[in-house]
């Protein structure tokens, strides 16, 4: 058997896992961003606090820039986030604002 034909159901799989976990972690980043970030924003932009998001001049510019926001609100706040957390919230974020 060719080396792509044994390959290829461990890449069909491996794909499938990857993208389960990533809605997962768009499933968990959408809670705990619920859970812990809508108040804040909603004080500081109102409306439902997505203004911070889709402002014309919004200073996150790519994936790693929104990472690093979430987590500087994660230190500075004191939430508590693990990093596999603050990356969920930042794919949540991504995933229906972004777009990176």
């Amino acid at each position: 058997m060719h080396l792509l034909g044994k390959a290829l159901p461990v890449l069909v799989v491996s794909a499938a896992f990857s993208l389960s976990a990533q809605a997962a972690d768009v499933q968990l980043g959408e809670k705990l961003h619920q859970d812990n970030c809508i108040s804040c924003h909603v004080s500081m932009a109102g409306g439902d606090g997505s203004g911070l998001y889709t402002r014309e001049d919004r200073r996150v510019t790519s994936f790693d820039s929104l990472v690093t926001q979430v987590n500087r609100c994660n230190v500075n706040l004191g939430v508590g986030w693990f990093d596999d957390e603050v990356e969920a919230v930042a794919a949540y974020l991504n995933a229906n604002y972004y777009q990176f």
